[in-house]
């Protein structure tokens, strides 16, 4: 396929879309000299032998099954609903168990075999056990064959006694509840080798809750449900099978299909090389064009790690060169590529999720997260210039900037699908007609300009270079944006499943209502104490859980709360989902700031730690869809004006504040005042109350935005005229010779 820059040999690392797991390709690059993907994911997980060629043959099938199969009810759901997700699991649960291993061999996750193998030494009188990796994974395919067969059988149970079971709905069998308990822990095996282990914990836990409730005193205790109900309602109720992975079939799977379709075809390198024309002349520049890259990329790949493997390599040295420092390019790319989670058009699986749960088109969605998005990623270049301007890194050099002329040519046909898209979803068209409309015009038009360049290329030179091995090369491109699809879909999928039992175990013990009551009793409805208990929430699920999960189960647990104080149902989601951000960027987990720590070779707490500072908005942003009418798209429009207006002067002067600098370095009376100006401007309503409550005054609480503004705008205003009065006149004689050793 083509690559959008000339400059550019070497392949983007494919990333998926809506995914919320690193991709997990782990050093496979889809180049000629390493073999086919499916080839190097076999390899990786059996060794290389004819064994794993077979391997990687099995897992080509599946994956161009799963896509296939995803196309075809796309085009024509010719499968129930229920079918549909019990397939997709099933080839998702047996894709997992060829390509991730029961327990990995070396590195940080060896850990097991590292103890196995101390063990085996010391029985056997410090003689080191042979061959013992080999074991090992003989072992490890032994319990794959019987998790595959278990998966298998699990899955079409239900489809080869559907009618049975429908005549019998609440009625189950022994065997029903045992197949459940085998869906479960094969579920769970799946989930640690995809997710991770935090999560069967945490799925555990809420397993036990539902069964142990009667142990439980006070308000979260309940009478306990038996191991045959939690097995069933998991099963065949709204538990694996529910909304959360239906949602992942129906609309998210052709997003991860349209994101690793463009990184194979070269859009990652073209987003990025765009967005350093565009801004490697001003200050700070690279770390603008990481900003701006990672957002286009970001809001079309749909996963934040995803996005900063994928962008990382190439912005993260960008900014090194100019002057940033290690941890700060690594914040700075994983609070952009968090942000492109909450920017249209694609955002992340939550997003589809929201929409189904909600019972709003999707458009819709994508209209109300505009503003916040614009807004955060505004914030954010505030930030960066302002680090730029303290640390005086200056612009990068223009002969080492790409020309627009040469960008554009090299990847102009990467915009045509991009801008259909939006205009697709802007026009209410199903999202999955959209992603598929997309995916056709990006494979058309990226064809039809390879077609192109082949055909100029045999005009001028009187001779054809395209052979036979080109077109293999390009038929096996073909053939791994399929496995790459379906390897990406891998963590979303398993991770949207298992949390359905979370959904389940919530429902059948009221644990939401419950929770909610607590929180309006505890908080005696204060709003913005609600706000400050689901971010802390958000980040302890995130502890454990994805983003795409840790939205699911925080929807059900907080977002009842939320409406019961006041909020728009849609309001209330979006700040969830906002929230449900921070495990990205927010220590101790911060999981796109340790990745892109990887890429930069930095320190992964002290990069967790710039990101937490980078992404604010993301802390700030949604109080302000609480308290003002940011979201309100349908109310009066002066109203939506004055909140984004004062937004961005609340968000400014919180940037300055926490950074201390601005043109100059800001004093300890100015960091206080605007810290007040925020303050006043974020949480109005609250002002006006406690005036009420303390003076039995009535204020307003436009008074408090005006006059959180009008501080806020004075105090940065101040900044600036003494930037421009002091600044050096062209024309002053004084600076002659400062400018004749300059240019000399």
């Amino acid at each position: 396929m083509v690559e959008p820059t000339p400059d550019s040999e070497t392949r983007s690392r494919p990333t998926g879309g809506a995914s919320d797991a690193i991709p997990d390709v782990e050093g496979i690059e889809a180049s000629r000299g390493l073999g086919p993907v499916w080839t190097q994911l076999a390899e990786k997980r059996w060794g290389p032998g004819r064994g794993a060629s077979a391997v990687g043959l099995l897992i080509l099938l599946l994956a161009v099954g799963l896509t296939g199969f995803q196309l075809y009810i796309a085009l024509w759901a010719g499968l129930d609903a229920r079918q549909q997700r019990l397939l997709h699991l099933m080839l998702t649960m047996v894709m997992a168990f060829l390509i991730l291993p029961p327990f990995k061999m070396e590195g940080k996750g060896g850990w097991t075999v590292r103890l196995l193998t101390l063990a085996l030494t010391r029985a056997r009188g410090n003689t080191a056990p042979a061959g013992l990796l080999t074991s090992l994974r003989w072992v490890g395919g032994i319990m794959d064959v019987v998790l595959i067969v278990a998966a298998v059988v699990v899955s079409l149970y239900p489809i080869a006694y559907q009618a049975e079971l429908a005549s019998r709905a609440g009625a189950y069998t022994e065997t029903d509840w045992l197949l459940g308990v085998v869906l479960i822990v094969v579920l769970l095996e799946a989930t640690r080798r995809a997710v991770g282990l935090a999560m069967v914990i945490i799925v555990s836990a809420f397993m036990y809750y539902a069964m142990a409730g009667w142990m439980i005193p006070g308000q979260f205790g309940h009478s306990g449900a038996r191991i045959e109900r939690i097995a069933t309602q998991s099963y065949l109720g709204d538990g694996v099978y529910g909304l959360t992975l239906g949602v992942v079939v129906t609309f998210v799977f052709v997003f991860i299909l349209f994101g690793a379709l463009l990184s194979k075809t070269g859009g990652g390198n073209f987003f990025v090389s765009l967005a350093y024309v565009l801004t490697g002349r001003m200050v700070g520049g690279p770390a603008k064009g990481a900003v701006l890259g990672s957002a286009m990329m970001g809001s079309v790949s749909g996963s934040a790690i995803a996005n900063v493997v994928t962008t990382g390599p190439f912005t993260i040295p960008l900014m090194r060169r100019v002057g940033y420092k290690r941890h700060d390019a690594a914040g700075i790319e994983a609070a952009a590529s968090t942000g492109g989670q909450v920017l249209p058009p694609i955002m992340g699986a939550g997003a589809f999720i929201m929409a189904e749960r909600i019972g709003i088109p999707y458009a819709d969605i994508v209209k109300v997260a505009i503003l916040p998005a614009l807004l955060y990623f505004g914030v954010m270049f505030l930030f960066v210039d302002i680090l730029a301007r303290k640390y005086d890194i200056g612009r990068d050099k223009d002969e080492a900037l790409p020309r627009m002329r040469t960008v554009m040519r090299a990847g102009w046909h990467f915009l045509a699908p991009l801008v259909l898209l939006i205009v697709l979803l802007l026009n209410y068209v199903s999202p999955t007609q959209a992603g598929l409309y997309a995916c056709g015009a990006l494979l058309v038009v990226t064809v039809l300009r390879w077609m192109v360049t082949e055909a100029v290329f045999a005009v001028r030179s009187g001779r054809l270079r395209l052979t036979r091995r080109d077109l293999l090369r390009l038929f096996i491109d073909f053939l791994e944006v399929f496995v790459l699809a379906a390897r990406n879909t891998l963590p979303v999928s398993v991770a949207c499943a298992v949390a359905g039992i979370i959904v389940a175990m919530v429902g059948l013990t009221g644990l939401g209502l419950t929770l909610s009551h607590v929180m309006l009793t505890v908080f005696a409805g204060n709003l913005l104490l609600t706000l400050l208990m689901v971010a802390v929430a958000s980040l302890i699920m995130g502890m454990g859980l994805p983003v795409t999960a840790s939205y699911v189960v925080l929807a059900v647990l907080a977002v009842p709360a939320l409406e019961e104080l006041g909020l728009a149902v849609i309001v209330a989601h979006m700040i969830v989902y906002w929230y449900s951000q921070d495990s990205n960027v927010t220590p101790p987990v911060a999981f796109a700031a340790f990745a892109a720590a990887g890429v930069a070779e930095a320190s992964p707490m002290r990069s967790g730690v710039s990101a937490w500072k980078f992404a604010k908005g993301l802390y700030l942003i949604p109080v302000l869809m609480a308290y003002t009418a940011l979201m309100a798209l349908d109310g009066p429009i002066d109203d939506v004006v004055v909140a984004v207006a004062s937004g961005c002067v609340a968000l400014a002067a919180s940037a300055i504040a926490i950074e201390g600098y601005f043109l100059r370095r800001t004093l300890i009376g100015e960091r206080v005042g605007l810290i007040l100006a925020a303050a006043l401007v974020m949480v109005a309503p609250e002002w006006s109350a406690l005036f009420h409550n303390a003076l039995s005054a009535t204020v307003d609480p436009g008074v408090f935005v005006g006059a959180g503004s009008v501080l806020g705008v004075v105090l940065i205003g101040l900044q600036v005229f003494q930037h421009l009065r002091d600044r050096p006149r062209k024309d002053d004689p004084a600076d002659a010779p400062a400018k004749a050793a300059t240019l000399g």
